[in-house]
């Protein structure tokens, strides 16, 4: 198992920036994939961005090129930095660990954990 716990989040006017960062419990060395969702007030929550153990990143296509997601395994930790922020990523984001479990060896099953969220707010 692993705990996350979110932090940097805040208001911010459109155009700002911040950085999120989500510590982990445990090493974070052999989680396959490490995130960051956001869920706005009647809607789902969504992937934002996702790193893998290797380094490989995946983002949303609304965040791309303005969102940067990073990993520094030593600190146990994955960060996120928000650029040219705008009103529609106004959310609370929150932080996912995604192990991957093999009962075989080719066959496995994903635990997704979750951190309790931070909330950004974009607003003037």
């Amino acid at each position: 198992q692993v705990r996350l716990v979110e932090s940097g989040g805040g208001l911010v006017q459109p155009g700002g920036s911040l950085r999120l960062s989500c510590a982990a419990s445990r090493s974070i060395n052999g989680i396959d994939t490490m995130g960051w969702y956001r869920q706005a007030p009647g809607k789902q929550r969504d992937m934002v961005a996702s790193i893998t153990s290797g380094g490989s990143t995946n983002y949303a296509d609304s965040v791309k090129g303005r969102f940067t997601i990073s990993r520094d395994n030593g600190k146990n930790s994955v960060y996120l930095q928000m650029n040219s922020l705008k009103s529609e990523d106004t959310a609370v984001y929150f932080c996912n660990a995604r192990l991957r479990i093999y009962y075989s060896a080719s066959r496995y099953y994903e635990n997704d954990y979750w951190g309790q969220g931070t909330q950004v707010t974009v607003s003037s």
